[in-house]
């Protein structure tokens, strides 16, 4: 059984859509009505009815990057606000546009430094302002409305990652300019497609910056009603159509109450065995809990897989032996699935 914090495994009814017969992307209709299906069907996940969806042919990072590539110009000033290693990363992606960062970070156990962020936007001219919604390395979640609300004051445009959020939690959604997620989290869909509700000031944005770009370039998806920008993966946004139809016939509280109810289980099975979370309760996603295990969670990762088919995730970068991950969103968000993880992690560290 796999419990990673994405990819997600995909559920048999998405499976069994994606061996129907497909219509051509490119030359019929079916097709296009159902991309718009799907758009629709995301501004009720996104919770928004002003801003334009998007889906993208391109797994999760491709939002990340095609946000900066999109509006982000030679010299511009850039607000990176982070406490993990996706916040960290975007400032990276400013620098290879030509940007210029200016990274507000926090320790990874510490919430944003919403004071810092003030002070650099009251010192500073930015254009941009990134952050993340959910950082799935640390399975943590931020609180980003006090920073967006301050953006807003300030008239900085917002890009959020809230891949590992989106469909498993409630995204703030007022106030932010660019919302990326991905069909591999909390939609349980197979990896390959991005997600994005853009506002009306975004795409203004956009297009004074006019990228000269095909492929991480939001423009060419504005308007679809002719032609995609390039052929669509057209089994993708059938899987995506299926998990979204799944997500909303059973009801968006109904899907955010069953993750916080898997979550809540996996910490309490936790706590039994003298687990310490990272980084604490309070700021824990209700898609992933993060168990600190210093120096061990590889070798307790491997003998989960080894001994009891179960795969779970560690952690990344400097963490990656300190983090053991379960992952319980989209269609793994489940207790009975949290029980039976969480009695092969007992039979591991007891042994």
């Amino acid at each position: 059984m796999q419990m990673t914090p994405g990819p997600t495994a995909v559920p048999p009814r998405v499976r069994d859509r994606m061996s129907d017969p497909m219509p051509n992307p490119d030359v019929e209709q079916a097709f296009f009505d159902m991309y718009d299906d799907v758009c629709e069907n995301l501004q009720t996940v996104y919770g928004t009815d002003d801003d334009d969806v998007i889906v993208m042919g391109g797994e999760g990072i491709l939002g990340l990057e095609a946000a900066i590539a999109s509006t982000v110009a030679l010299g511009d000033e850039v607000l990176c606000i982070s406490n993990g290693l996706y916040g960290d990363g975007f400032a990276d992606f400013v620098e290879n546009y030509g940007g210029d960062p200016t990274l507000v970070g926090a320790d990874y156990t510490d919430p944003l430094d919403v004071e810092a962020v003030e002070a650099a936007l009251d010192d500073g001219d930015y254009k941009v302002a990134t952050m993340v919604h959910c950082e799935t390395p640390t399975g943590t979640l931020n609180d980003i409305e006090p920073v967006l609300e301050l953006c807003h004051e300030h008239d900085v445009l917002t890009v959020v990652d809230a891949v590992s959020s989106l469909g498993g939690t409630p995204v703030p959604s007022e106030h932010i300019d660019i919302n990326l997620g991905a069909s591999q989290k909390a939609f349980s869909s197979p990896p390959g497609l991005t997600t994005v509700a853009v506002s009306d000031r975004a795409w203004a944005v956009t297009e004074e910056r006019d990228p000269n770009s095909l492929y991480t370039n939001l423009l060419p998806w504005r308007d679809t009603s002719d032609m995609f920008p390039y052929t669509h993966l057209v089994a993708n946004v059938a899987a995506l159509d299926e998990s979204l139809s799944m997500l909303l016939d059973e009801g968006i509280d109904s899907v955010y109450e069953r993750h916080e109810t898997a979550a809540a289980r996996c910490r309490e099975r936790g706590a039994e065995l003298g687990l310490d979370l990272y980084p604490d309760a309070e700021r824990s996603a209700p898609t992933v809990t993060a168990f600190h295990l210093p120096g061990e969670a590889a070798t307790v990762q491997h003998e989960l897989e080894e001994e009891h088919d179960i795969v779970l995730s560690t952690g990344l970068g400097d963490l990656a032996d300190d983090i053991l991950r379960v992952g319980h969103m989209g269609y793994n968000a489940k207790v009975e699935k949290v029980e039976q993880v969480m009695d092969a992690l007992e039979q591991v560290l007891t042994e």
